[in-house]
């Protein structure tokens, strides 16, 4: 029951959260330098056409009705219409957002055993030459930037090794194969970039518990070495990595623009920039509020796991 009440007030502040979002949204849009329709149609538009699009955006209303009217279609699943292609919004966002989403699964696929594994290396070797040296690789990546490590790839897997496409170009027709071959790219820098985080707070994490006194005890009643890291110490020291699991999966969502950028992929995070530089309002505010979204379920997830996986959290 107990835990019933702070899954429930975990739920409560993440919807808080997102209604806030939601109006800070509106108002960075709304007071932005400058008239919206002069905006979108630029300094030679005429005051007809001018009349019209502010007549068609509503903008003649007041903010607060305007901002309650696209929040009850945006809870209705209505989301509006592109302002310049005219298409329904969520026809736009399903693809990008399937892409998007393919790309993030494979990508944290990838992301487990990279953060895994050498953490465990590490943990299992610490202060030798193998720690030291995963210790500069680590921090090597770590300072490099997204767009940087996205170019090395392609320089090493496109030029040097033509394994690999340059351009990440998929559509409805694309295979299965085609698709696995397109991503492994941008999903290899998605999951280093997410990896390089997470190791060095998962090995400090390991190297604390494999210290504390019951692996000791466990280690001294003859359990095997293998089994208590990965049964004994492994679980409990991925608990305070979950917030950055956590952060690291709204990263796939929302941030992953350069990325897409850099391969030439039709997801999210290059919708979102096409419309910035469209000055498209709706998909704008649409794309922001979903990539929100995201982010306040992954902490709630990780909220929620954490809550799960220790039971001092739910005696406290």
């Amino acid at each position: 029951m107990k835990v019933t009440r702070l899954i429930a007030g975990r739920v409560a502040s993440s919807l808080l959260t997102l209604l806030l979002v939601s109006i800070l949204i509106f108002l960075v849009l709304e007071i932005l330098p400058g008239d919206v329709a002069t905006r979108i149609l630029g300094r030679d538009a005429t005051p007809e056409t001018l009349a019209a699009l502010r007549e068609r955006l509503t903008l003649n209303e007041p903010a607060l009705s305007r901002y309650l009217a696209w929040l009850w279609n945006v809870l209705s699943g209505d989301l509006g219409n592109s302002l310049v292609s005219n298409r329904s919004i969520t026809d736009i966002l399903a693809p990008r957002v399937f892409n998007t989403l393919l790309l993030s699964l494979y990508a944290f696929i990838l992301y487990v055993p990279l953060a895994t594994i050498p953490a465990l290396i590490q943990a299992t070797t610490r202060d030798r030459p193998l720690d030291h040296g995963l210790s500069v690789v680590t921090l090597v990546l770590l300072s490099m930037p997204d767009f940087l490590l996205a170019t090395v790839l392609l320089i090493l897997f496109v030029i040097m090794f033509p394994l690999f496409p340059a351009m990440s170009l998929v559509d409805g027709s694309t295979t299965a194969f085609g698709y696995i071959r397109a991503m492994t790219l941008p999903a290899i820098t998605l999951a280093i970039v997410m990896a390089v985080y997470a190791v060095r707070m998962l090995r400090d994490n390991l190297i604390e518990v494999l210290d504390s006194d019951y692996i000791r005890m466990a280690e001294l009643k003859g359990v095997p070495r293998a089994r208590v890291v990965w049964r004994h110490a492994l679980p409990n020291a991925l608990i305070p990595t979950l917030n950055v699991t956590a952060l690291n999966l709204a990263y796939l969502i929302g941030g992953v623009v350069v990325v897409e950028k850099v391969f030439s992929y039709p997801g999210f995070g290059s919708l979102l920039v096409d419309s910035l530089q469209l000055r498209d309002l709706p998909v704008i505010e649409a794309t922001i509020l979903l990539a929100a979204a995201v982010y306040v379920a992954a902490n709630l997830l990780a909220d929620i796991g954490a809550i799960l996986l220790n039971p001092r959290l739910r005696t406290a």
